[in-house]
């Protein structure tokens, strides 16, 4: 059992930290915006003029966020869930992947314009620490769950994880409070086959591409991929307020997480699945002609997602009927996970039922105020 939990712990750990290759020396921090050339590929100066994603609040499920001068406006106390004791606000982190994910999603630079700017610059962070030298395996489940009862309209998942129960149960409780889960296909030097929980059908699955608008050549493909974004060569936050450029479809994932905040911001009454359904039939194709196993749908465009007439989900009585021509379906639905077997110990589903029984009611209270509170933008 002991060796068992440990090798869950190793397997957490070592996704979550693998999901970005190749970690290269710290940018300049005065070239780090010029070297951002996801921004002007997504024509963010065009995007922010429609919403820069005030009121939109994005949980980051990872190692911890360095409170780094291009994050500090937008931290927000978080979670630390790793060791499963709680408490923390989640603002530290010693391995630097959640610190690069957050600059991507949310980093709103400082001075004039110096230093890493994010998709969603006026969203929310709220960084929750779900893997560390104590990680019970449970970690990333219950930090979702922290993440559900708490406000959160986005979950970032930049991470892989071995299949469980608890973790599958803690996303579609998550989906089922209204919010957008957003998770990373996988590299191939870790993964074969598309990821977990990317995999889960209730999940946006994210995969990356170049400068080209090309699939990478690590990004993990399959059925299940619902979009792609720029995930080589990205320049983001890092610790002790550097800059770190990454690869890997954890940086594509931030980057559509960050897409999600400003759709969700601009879009204050579409469901999660909307928003999911607005993301995709905007995207660019890039592949085959139509869905394709690459970039699902294709990939991410961020202002066609902001300003375009996109028809509402057949059968979603919340979103206003559009003008134009029919686009297509989300990627996954919003219906309950299939049962997965748990790669814990046989405690595992007693000690997730006993956290799932406590997490309902506040998933039920979270779910009342979202839909009390959502902004304009």
């Amino acid at each position: 059992m002991e060796l068992s939990n440990k090798a869950a712990r190793l397997l957490t750990a070592i996704a979550i930290i693998g999901a970005t290759l190749y970690p290269a020396a710290p940018a300049l921090a005065d070239q780090t915006r010029d070297d951002q050339w996801h921004l002007r590929y997504l024509d963010l100066t065009r995007a922010h003029r429609v919403t820069t994603g005030s009121g939109a609040t994005v949980a980051v499920t990872d190692s911890g966020v360095f409170p780094h001068r291009d994050l500090a406006k937008n931290l927000k106390k978080g979670a630390d869930t790793s060791s499963g004791t709680g408490g923390v606000s989640g603002q530290t982190d010693k391995v630097g992947h959640g610190t690069n994910m957050a600059g991507l999603i949310a980093g709103h630079g400082h001075n004039t314009g110096d230093g890493a700017l994010g998709i969603a610059p006026a969203a929310a962070l709220i960084p929750i620490k779900v893997t560390g030298a104590r990680d019970n395996g449970l970690g990333l489940a219950s930090g979702i769950e922290w993440a559900t009862t708490t406000g959160a309209d986005v979950i970032n998942i930049s991470a892989t994880a071995p299949s469980s129960r608890p973790l599958s149960e803690a996303i579609t409780a998550a989906v089922r409070a209204d919010i957008v889960v957003v998770a990373g296909t996988g590299n191939k030097s870790e993964n074969i086959r598309l990821a977990y929980p990317a995999a889960l059908p209730e999940v946006l699955a994210v995969g990356a591409v170049d400068r080209d608008g090309k699939i990478a050549e690590f990004s993990v493909t399959g059925s299940k991929v619902g979009i792609c974004a720029p995930g080589v060569d990205i320049v983001t936050t890092g610790l002790n307020n550097n800059y770190d450029r990454v690869d890997g479809t954890s940086a594509a994932t931030a980057i559509v997480s960050g897409a999600a905040a400003l759709v969700r911001a601009k879009f204050p009454d579409l469901s999660a699945e909307e928003v999911i359904h607005r993301l995709t039939a905007t995207a660019d194709d890039n592949g085959p002609p139509g869905r394709d196993d690459q970039c699902g749908f294709g990939v991410l465009n961020v202002v066609k997602a902001l300003t375009a007439d996109v028809p509402p989900l057949e059968g979603d009585a919340t979103a206003p009927a559009s003008a134009s021509a029919a686009a297509p379906s989300v990627a996954g639905s919003a219906t309950a996970a299939p049962d997965v077997k748990s790669d814990e110990s046989n405690s595992v589903p007693v000690i997730a039922g006993a956290v799932g029984g406590i997490a309902a009611l506040g998933v039920l209270l979270a779910f009342l105020v979202r839909r009390r509170r959502r902004p304009t933008a």
